[in-house]
């Protein structure tokens, strides 16, 4: 399955005259194009589909469709271990 999930935009950039951004899904970084959406900024969240960032997204719906998307095992099957490990390490551990 090929998703189009939320992620906050980490840092812009440009590419050879294309205007890029490394995007945080969970702690897992990946190089989104960003030419469709010129108005948005670092903070901000978009939902990105194969590589291009689609539509801008207010966090509280990011963070939603993220949650549901980890409550079907969508995630895990659109990043694999990778997802598994971000989120590992973003739980706090639990105080004895």
């Amino acid at each position: 399955m090929c998703l189009a999930v939320p992620g906050r935009v980490a840092e812009v950039y440009e590419r050879d005259g294309t205007r890029m951004a490394r995007v945080d899904f969970g702690g897992v970084l990946k190089e989104v194009c960003l030419e469709y959406l010129p108005e948005i900024a670092v903070g901000d969240y978009a939902i990105v589909h194969v590589g291009f960032a689609l539509q801008r997204l207010d966090e509280e719906s990011a963070l939603a469709t993220l949650r549901l998307f980890e409550e079907i095992g969508a995630l895990e099957e659109e990043f694999g271990d990778a997802w598994a490990r971000a989120q590992a390490e973003a739980q706090p551990e639990e105080a004895s």
